[in-house]
């Protein structure tokens, strides 16, 4: 049995920005295709393609944070594959819904029997209830076997495995705990990446979706820094790492 203590985050596509022939833009400086895409966007709006302020693609998208101009991030999506969370932080994170797309692992077609567990962040460093709550995680994880095998005892007579499988995991499933791990695939534009990590960032989140939300940004931030450098990482009153943002709701 894992027991798993952080997350882990990987970027797994990104934009690709293709400049339209008849308008180009006088591009100052480096920056990546999502951060492209977003600066051709706002100059679209004011055909200022020429850049007669002379800026590079970062200083005119701190410029379009400034304003609370976020319709231009709506056309740069990331897509991460996220694992080592648990399903209860899978489902706060899934409440996010607007500029969102979600795969989720199946408990009812994956075999859970050697599943991983996530420990909660408010119960590591602490040797009593790191074993107690192990303790808890086993008799579960017991459990759940000792189910499938007497499910699909009973379910013998059903002749196609696949279903017969279905039918015991579907139902063993039932004494897993929120612990269990999800691996997850999501997909947001940055406007909606944006909100979440504003609200999951903060000092008030819970503790878990917080370690995911700062995993994240690290990731986005190295991926297209000018479109999520205002957001700031700190060390929390109670020692975990929480973050704020510079402009609020873009």
């Amino acid at each position: 049995m894992d027991i798993l203590r952080e997350p882990r985050v990987t970027l797994i596509a990104r934009p690709q920005f293709l400049e339209p022939a008849h308008l180009p833009v006088q591009w100052q400086g480096d920056a990546s295709d999502g951060e492209r895409i977003a600066e051709f966007a706002g100059r679209l709006c004011y055909m200022s393609q020429h850049n007669p302020a002379g800026r590079t693609t970062a200083e005119y998208l701190r410029n379009i944070l400034r304003q609370g101009h976020g319709s231009v991030f709506e056309h740069a999506s990331y897509v991460v594959l996220i694992e080592g969370i648990s399903r209860s932080c899978s489902h706060e994170l899934v409440r996010h819904r607007a500029g969102w797309g979600y795969s989720q692992l199946s408990q009812r077609y994956v075999d859970e029997s050697h599943a991983a567990f996530v420990m909660p962040p408010a119960i590591q460093g602490d040797e009593a209830l790191e074993a107690a709550w192990t303790r808890q995680i086993e008799a579960a994880q017991a459990a759940y076997v000792a189910a499938v095998e007497q499910l699909m005892a009973r379910y013998e007579w059903v002749e196609n495995k696949v279903h017969r499988r279905k039918l015991a995991r579907e139902a063993a499933r039932s004494v897993l705990p929120n612990a269990t791990e999800v691996k997850i695939v999501a997909s947001a534009n940055v406007r909606a990446w944006r909100t979440m990590l504003e609200l999951r960032l903060g000092e008030g989140a819970e503790l878990e979706i917080r370690r995911m939300a700062v995993a994240c940004l690290r990731v986005l931030t190295q991926e297209a820094p000018a479109l999520f450098d205002d957001f700031e990482i700190f060390r929390s009153e109670e020692g975990g790492e929480a973050g704020r943002v510079g402009f609020h709701k873009v």
